[in-house]
């Protein structure tokens, strides 16, 4: 059996303000835009540039509890996990487009990670896996 996580839902505010956000500060590529007429809706990927692996479908909330989720996603806690190959390259470039970043940079015994938060709030590790970890590892 072989399955894999596909995409996975990030409830934003405006499809336009969060792919500005994401392809222009964050650099992601914008897979999909597409309008669904039978939902009035927008179906809006990203993804992180060279990554083959899981996206993110931006999608607009449409209700309130929807948009009581827009930012908090996890209860505070980091939500999504952004790996690079050159951890110093990414965080100045993402200093430089004035991404906040909510703990510094620190060297961990699987890395280096910085925590930083998107334009909603949500928290995300920026961090570059030492060649030895599980997942890099897995990767290859």
């Amino acid at each position: 059996m072989k399955q894999s996580i596909v995409h996975i839902a990030l409830v934003v505010k405006d499809y336009d303000e969060a792919i500005d956000f994401y392809v222009n500060k964050l650099k992601f590529e914008l897979v999909e835009d597409t309008y669904q007429a039978e939902q009035d809706k927008r179906w809006v990927v990203v993804s992180p540039p060279g990554s083959k692996g899981v996206t993110l479908l931006l999608a607009k909330a449409s209700k309130p509890e929807q948009l009581d989720a827009i930012g908090n996603q996890s209860g505070g806690r980091v939500f999504l996990f952004l790996n690079t190959d050159d951890f110093w390259r990414d965080y100045n470039q993402m200093v430089e487009e004035g991404i906040t970043f909510v703990r510094p940079p620190a060297e961990q015994e699987y890395g280096t990670v910085a925590v930083f938060k998107d334009l909603y709030g949500n928290q995300w590790d920026l961090l570059q896996l030492n060649d030895d970890h599980p997942m890099v590892l897995r990767s290859h």
